[in-house]
């Protein structure tokens, strides 16, 4: 294991945990357990793809598709994994959520939640802070999709949180 590596994987660590975490505890609807035990598998996969980065990019935009394709792969498995009713759904996105801290964030983590993935990752990214190009990059659409979807995605969400 090259040093190079290792404070290069250091750097992007302290740089992007907080975005990696904030991302998968939207995926993961405000279930910090889950979220943090992703962000865990995120870095693992960061550091087995290092060799693979050429720098083409902004390291954290490469770290926001490692996380996203991490968020979503495990996302698809637990699918894969069990069927649940809605209304069980509901309910434990309701009690999960009852882990964040203020009144807010449970509503906007629940309404996330019932957006669809890519929706999600919009949003996520958008809460993160994230401008339109990097998003553009990181999803591989034209910067004015990029607005127009989240647009949609912003008025998607004040609807479920205006019926909430």
């Amino acid at each position: 294991m090259g040093r190079d590596k290792r404070q290069f994987f250091e750097i992007i660590y302290t740089d992007c945990y907080p975005m990696v975490l904030q991302m998968c505890l939207g995926y993961m609807k405000g279930d910090q357990n889950l979220a943090y035990d992703l962000a865990q598998d995120v870095f693992i996969n960061i550091w087995n793809a290092m060799d693979n980065f050429k720098g083409k990019s902004a390291h954290k935009t490469w770290v926001y598709r490692i996380t996203v394709n991490t968020c979503l792969q495990y996302i698809r498995k637990e699918k894969n994994k069990k069927k649940i009713p809605i209304d069980a759904v509901e309910h434990m996105v309701a009690e999960e959520v009852n882990e964040v801290n203020s009144d807010e964030h449970k509503s906007l983590y629940t309404a996330i939640g019932k957006l669809e993935e890519i929706d999600r990752l919009l949003i996520m990214m958008v809460l993160e802070g994230q401008d339109y190009d990097s998003i553009s990059e990181i999803m591989g659409i034209k910067p004015t999709n990029v607005r127009v979807k989240i647009h949609r995605v912003k008025k998607r969400l004040k609807k479920i949180l205006d019926h909430e």
